[in-house]
């Protein structure tokens, strides 16, 4: 197929598309929309099925039950009354506000949850992390596309373009805008940003931003980042500390193998967004 030197500016080729292959290259795992439905515990297909869930229950649960703890000289699984407590612990306070629930699911992600277990009758009080902080391979990574949320009244849904879940729980949410601007002076990001202030209102999605540590703008060309709760003059550029120039422009340009193009676009009517992507250099 020949190069096709044409470029294109909608949002899907320019920004989104770009993000979910640099996140595959990361090493994260894409599952598509209905398969994320599926792990949440709602069917896609059901437009009357509550989509307010938006942890990947099976996920969370799975890392829970290889946590151990140590008591009277010995290692101990959870039990699944343990699990069950953690889960519920991680249910997002909304009636104490955005920002309170947000640190809440911070201080559990940094700090742990404590669960009360009784071994041959003598109780146990250990403290059960969420994330394996120092093993990370030990982590499960995931990101989706177009997460259907409900709204807080049951009204209506919003759809963040990328979600990028860590043991199950919905870390990161990207809002991916076309880079060319019919607002001269003003990036396509200031609109993202505006999605995303938007969505955290109280009649919004807030319980999806309750679990957020990262935010993300992005439109190809640029890229800005806040936390929850930050108003829009408080956004800022990323700069990458840790990672070397070169290893960015390799992660940026390398082209995903058939059975991961599968798996990122199968669930795609249009197969020749596939084909166009692995033989142009939209990346670079």
């Amino acid at each position: 197929m020949k190069y096709n030197a044409t470029v294109n500016f909608k949002e899907e080729f320019s920004a989104k598309i770009p993000a979910l292959t640099l996140l595959n290259n990361l090493g994260y795992t894409f599952i598509s929309p209905s398969e994320c439905e599926a792990l949440r515990g709602n069917t896609f297909a059901s437009e009357k099925k509550s989509t307010h869930q938006v942890i990947l229950l099976p996920v969370m649960r799975a890392f829970l039950a290889k946590q151990t703890f140590s008591f009277a000289g010995k290692q101990h699984n959870l039990s699944e009354a343990a699990i069950d407590k953690v889960m519920h612990e991680l249910n997002p306070a909304m009636n104490l506000g955005l920002k309170a629930a947000n640190e809440k699911i911070y201080n559990a992600l940094m700090y742990g949850v404590s669960v009360t277990e009784f071994i041959e009758g003598k109780k146990a009080s250990p403290t059960i992390k969420l994330i394996d902080w120092q093993s990370i391979a030990n982590n499960q990574f995931h990101y989706t596309e177009e997460l259907v949320v409900q709204n807080a009244d049951g009204t209506g849904t919003r759809r963040p373009d990328i979600v990028c879940f860590v043991n199950g729980l919905p870390l990161v949410v990207i809002e991916a805008k076309r880079p060319d601007s019919n607002k001269e002076g003003k990036s396509t990001n200031v609109d993202a940003i505006s999605q995303h202030i938007r969505n955290q209102r109280q009649d919004e999605i807030p319980h999806l931003y309750a679990y957020s540590q990262l935010l993300l703008a992005i439109n190809g060309y640029e890229g800005l980042y806040a936390t929850c709760g930050t108003q829009d003059k408080f956004w800022a550029k990323w700069k990458e500390e840790q990672i070397p120039e070169a290893e960015i422009v390799r992660l940026k340009n390398h082209k995903l193998g058939g059975e991961q193009l599968n798996t990122l676009f199968n669930h795609r009517l249009n197969k020749r967004v596939r084909l166009n992507l692995n033989n142009s250099s939209m990346l670079s």
